[in-house]
């Protein structure tokens, strides 16, 4: 049997729906599995066993070339002589439904009282109904399993094995990591400035662990910011850029992850790594808590179906209850 998963973006987004992919495998291994994804974040799926074929789009570069609508479709229309028995819409979006309608006959996905974009639901044949504000984890694990008749309980989720790999990693992260205090990896940026936690509360929590923090980073301005904490805390190192591939090889040796919600810090998780989701404006269903992995939410009240991206309620997370959790997960 031959399927194509559709899940372009975010990094997250990909990083929730890839932990489905182990328990298909298991189920059947003779099941070939593609993925089509955004070519910004195809790294992210890189020496997966799980993934037979890693097929990309460029659709980010119609936004500055709106001729190029054609090529893409074209190129899109190309991965259809692979002949899927079955390809399966995580995204619920209408442009993922409309590739995922290029490429196969069968189109699995969410029904329209289960995504944003309900009109996504007329391009499949096969519609499955899970509310929105359902954990993400368990949605993506949802509709990449129940199409094929697996059923996968929260508990299987719990005890996943981790799914992030890498290759030929930089070298040079690795001489950033202290073998006499614990390395914690920061992640200071996100999407959204009100996703951000404070960097001096950053700092604060430094100071306070006295630990090896190692600040990531994805922007000249998450740059600059990383800069200025490493002059308030001498035990705070600025990584240099990372692409996908070193990034996971660094948590991979991460003692803890603190970071705001997004991506990166949605590594720490895959890679069975202790970590802090640290949520504002964003509903902690984006994440899913083990006994290692853990979450701090402010107090505003979030809706699902329409986020307030001026919502600030993150800078007033008291830092000392990330610090006392951290210290618990470190010890």
């Amino acid at each position: 049997m031959k399927i194509a998963i559709v899940k372009l973006s975010a990094l997250g987004d990909i990083v929730h729906a890839m932990v489905a992919l182990q328990f298909i495998k298991a189920y059947s291994p003779a099941i070939q599995i593609d993925w089509i994804v955004e070519e910004h974040f195809a790294e992210i799926l890189k020496n997966n066993p799980d993934i037979d074929h890693i097929l990309t789009v460029n659709l980010k570069s119609l936004k500055s070339n709106k001729a190029g609508i054609f090529q893409q479709i074209k190129a899109i229309r190309n991965y259809a002589v692979n002949h899927y028995d079955l390809v399966i819409d995580a995204q619920g979006l209408i442009k993922s439904a409309v590739i995922a309608k290029l490429i196969g006959k069968t189109i699995a996905g969410f029904d329209a009282h289960s995504i944003r974009e309900k009109a996504a639901s007329w391009f499949y044949d096969v519609k499955l109904a899970c509310s929105f504000d359902t954990n993400a984890i368990v949605r993506n694990v949802f509709i990449l399993c129940n199409p094929l008749g697996i059923n996968i309980t929260e508990e299987q989720i719990l005890n996943k094995k981790p799914f992030l790999f890498f290759n030929n990693e930089d070298p040079q992260i690795y001489s950033f990591l202290q073998s006499d205090r614990k390395n914690i990896v920061l992640v200071i940026g996100s999407s959204w400035d009100s996703k951000n936690y404070p960097a001096e509360k950053f700092v604060k929590i430094a100071l306070a662990l006295q630990q090896n923090c190692l600040v990531v980073w994805g922007s000249e301005q998450e740059r600059e910011k990383a800069n200025w904490m490493s002059t308030q805390s001498g035990n705070i190192q600025v990584m240099p850029r990372l692409d996908l591939n070193s990034l996971k090889a660094l948590i991979a040796k991460a003692d803890l992850l603190i970071g705001n919600d997004t991506g990166p810090t949605h590594i720490a998780w895959a890679l069975n790594r202790p970590s802090i989701t640290i949520f504002g404006p964003t509903p902690i269903r984006m994440a899913y808590q083990t006994g290692i992995n853990k979450v701090v939410k402010s107090v505003s009240i979030v809706n699902p179906y329409k986020l307030n991206r001026q919502d600030y309620s993150i800078k007033d997370i008291d830092e000392n209850e990330i610090i006392e959790l951290a210290k618990v997960l470190l010890h």
